[in-house]
């Protein structure tokens, strides 16, 4: 019984130590992943990677006018939104398969 529990604690540790290492590799990956997210028909595009790091703001100069920064601000943040969730679905996606195999409890995986 001492053995099995030994071995199954050597398992589990062996288990851990490959999820470490694939989360390790899916982050690098992520971090190479170029996401945008747009609003306004294009008039703001925001770039992100997977992890969640903005890269660029790009605003076309129509979508400047000094008379309405309010509707710029807004286009702005709906970008920002947009590549955020595009950034979170990717994750998700390769997270995922990587919990896949386990049996965690609901809300618990990605």
């Amino acid at each position: 019984m001492t053995q099995d529990f030994g071995k199954m604690m050597r398992d589990a540790q062996k288990s851990l130590q490959k999820m470490q290492q694939d989360m390790a590799k899916m982050q690098t990956e992520l971090a190479a992943v170029i996401v945008e997210g747009t609003a306004g028909g294009g008039a703001v595009v925001i770039t992100c990677n997977g992890n969640q790091e903005f890269k660029s703001v790009k605003i076309k100069p129509e979508a400047v006018d000094p008379n309405d920064v309010e509707t710029l601000e807004d286009l702005v943040l709906a970008a920002v939104k947009d590549a955020a969730t595009k950034s979170q679905a990717l994750l998700q996606q390769r997270a995922g398969s990587l919990t896949a195999g386990l049996n965690l409890p609901p809300g618990m995986g990605f």
